[in-house]
């Protein structure tokens, strides 16, 4: 899956959001940004990380996560994706899909943000995004985008969500996770791995 190459994953949760004040009555806030506190945390995170020109940076299409990025990258060019987009975890169907969680569209992202490149193989996953998709499914896009990854990538920065990033680690290789292992706001989690 990852071509034989040593490489570095560096997942990064978004700072702190505005669906996240008044929590859990906000959940449903579409399109949420960071808070002043949230960029805070990010603004701190910028002056431990440190992101190379030929570093691959993955963003989830979300306002809080690009948000994110554009503070830690300080201009520097970055991808965005969904399938880095929010997902559940673990899995439940019975839980209904929240509007914090809907990710921007294409359209959206263009407006927005301009000419930022957009990666998703052109995958019909841009209606409602990786949240509550099959696990096979969601595993078959997301080895996708790992094996494009390790064709060209060592360090690979990922900027995402609390349920996303734990979904990741368990396809790259952790055993045991639950939600006691989300990464807090702006929280980092780093995985090296040899293919």
């Amino acid at each position: 899956m990852l071509g034989g190459r040593k490489m570095e994953f560096i997942f990064i949760r978004h700072g702190h959001g505005e669906h996240l004040n008044d929590y859990p009555n906000r959940l449903n806030t579409l399109h949420p940004s960071l808070t002043e506190y949230g960029k805070f945390q990010v603004t701190q995170l910028r002056n431990e990380i440190k992101i190379d020109s030929d570093d691959l940076v993955l963003v989830s299409p979300t306002k809080r996560t690009i948000e994110t990025a554009t503070i830690i990258k300080k201009g520097m060019d970055f991808i965005i994706s969904p399938l880095v987009g929010p997902r559940m975890f673990p899995q439940n169907p019975e839980l209904p899909f929240l509007a914090c969680d809907h990710i921007l569209s294409k359209t959206e992202i263009s407006n927005l943000y301009g000419d930022t490149e957009i990666l998703d193989f052109n995958a019909d996953c841009w209606k409602e995004g990786i949240n509550k998709i099959e696990q096979d499914i969601f595993e078959g896009y997301a080895r996708r985008l790992l094996d494009w990854i390790g064709k060209s990538y060592k360090k690979i920065f990922i900027i995402s969500h609390d349920g996303t990033i734990t979904n990741y680690r368990i396809l790259l290789g952790e055993e045991g996770l639950t939600r006691k292992d989300f990464l807090g706001e702006a929280g980092v989690h780093r995985m090296k791995l040899s293919g």
